[in-house]
């Protein structure tokens, strides 16, 4: 049976500060590829955008599509085959795709003016901070409401497809104000998810399946972090002059 917040991980025979210990570890092992990733991210979308040959060569080109798309079959690839994969692929293949994710948010440094994207960063850091640190902390079991979250997200991507062909500012306003919603509760309750992870069983396994298991979990909140990021872009961005 799951271990929910709220409940004590005490067991017999275990020593309670062992355990702490050994999920703090493992906590900070998740936030420091998720924060490692973004770094990534971050460098290899400012080294783009600072290089007009290279937008052109991106953004100029139906290479464009490629760069917005390969992310999601990275994502896609590393959710149903890390099992079977070493740690040294899974850490290569988080990489990979916190690279590509550079490139394709090369495009917003296009769009929007450098001190706005460095303030919106840091509201949304904030965010992400305090509400991962609720669900970190919190005693109250975030599970139930995945199913709305998770309704919350496809309604999300589904309304953003449509608004592909319609181009009302209205309803992309509507996306982006239900979007910090769902993603600031998905940043919660995947914290919590990822913590129960590792009690329920993760603290048992050896190195090289922990190493995974913060490599999954690094990957769910380093993409609660750049959507809540991107929502917020949209509401609260600067287009450049």
């Amino acid at each position: 049976m799951a271990i929910r917040a709220g409940q004590t991980y005490a067991r017999p025979g275990v020593d309670s500060a062992q355990i702490d210990a050994g999920l703090r570890s493992y906590m900070v092992s998740v936030y420091n590829y998720m924060m490692l990733g973004l770094a990534l991210t971050g460098i290899v979308a400012f080294a783009t955008a600072s290089s007009p040959a290279m937008l052109q060569l991106i953004f100029g080109s139906p290479l464009a599509y490629v760069v917005m798309l390969a992310p999601l079959g990275f994502v896609l690839f590393l959710s149903f085959r890390i099992q079977k994969m070493s740690p040294q692929a899974a850490q290569i293949t988080y990489w990979a795709y916190a690279a590509l994710m550079g490139l394709s948010l090369a495009s917003i440094f296009i769009v929007y003016a450098g001190e706005s994207i460095a303030r919106v960063f840091f509201i949304t850091a904030a965010t992400f901070g305090a509400t991962s640190l609720y669900g970190y902390t919190t005693k109250t079991d975030l599970s139930k409401f995945g199913s709305f979250l998770f309704m919350g997200l496809i309604g999300i991507v589904i309304a953003s497809i449509v608004n592909i062909f319609l181009g009302s500012t209205a309803l992309q306003f509507a996306i982006s104000v239900i979007g910090v919603l769902v993603f600031t509760g998905l940043t919660a309750y995947d914290t919590q998810s990822i913590k129960e992870q590792y009690v329920g069983g993760l603290e048992y396994a050896d190195g090289g399946v922990r190493t995974k298991g913060a490599i999954m979990g690094a990957l769910r909140l380093y993409l609660d972090f750049i959507n809540l990021f991107l929502m917020l872009l949209q509401l609260f961005g600067g287009n450049r002059q």
